[in-house]
């Protein structure tokens, strides 16, 4: 990748921080310009929207423009959104549907390979949670938010759980916990009416 002498400056326009890329407007017009989470190098704060930047027009492998160089003019960073309080009564879920699951298989016999596939399925979501705020401390590709909750509700919420609180990762962005606490109570739900007779 080559990039032009010349430095300007714009505006951070568009950011999608899950995927590490998004658009600057030059503040003299013209086109907006792609900029990759790398572009920006070590920094102490992610990328915000509205950010006025300093950068070079470099090209990509295909010859397409891009910002690269990039570096931030504002006098300090954005003032961080106030993160819901977490007291971790949250995981009280994790052992009350544990007691839950042992009552109906008292009761109606689930499978013993249940608890099997629960345990498995927490493990990777967990793993999967740890490998995608690495990748965000490293600016490098992230996991598609799709994805995490793809495995929360393959009966894997009770992993995502534990690291959305034990590695404060994806705990705070609200739209995020909304689709992650549907996606346990489909899979409760589901769980109910294929195991128990409470639903039929």
């Amino acid at each position: 990748m080559r990039s032009a002498s010349a430095r300007a400056s714009g505006r951070l326009s568009q950011w999608d921080d899950a995927k590490g890329y998004g658009f600057i407007t030059p503040e003299g017009g013209g086109a907006k310009l792609f900029v990759h989470i790398k572009a920006f190098g070590l920094r102490p704060q992610r990328p915000f929207i509205g950010e006025r930047l300093s950068y070079r027009e470099g090209q990509d492998a295909q010859g397409k423009k891009r910002a690269v160089d990039v570096q931030s003019l504002e006098p300090r960073a954005a003032p961080p959104s106030p993160a819901p309080r977490d007291d971790g009564r949250a995981l009280l879920l994790i052992p009350a549907f544990a007691c839950f699951v042992l009552v109906c298989h008292l009761l109606w016999g689930v499978p013993n390979w249940f608890w099997g596939a629960y345990s498995a399925m927490s493990t990777a979501t967990f793993i999967v949670y740890w490998m995608d705020k690495r990748a965000a401390t490293r600016g490098d590709w992230r996991v598609a938010e799709g994805s995490l909750h793809a495995l929360s509700l393959a009966c894997g919420w009770p992993g995502a759980l534990l690291a959305q609180h034990l590695l404060r990762h994806k705990s705070v962005k609200r739209e995020f916990r909304r689709l992650y606490w549907l996606t346990v109570v489909v899979n409760i739900a589901a769980f109910v009416a294929v195991f128990t007779p409470l639903l039929r």
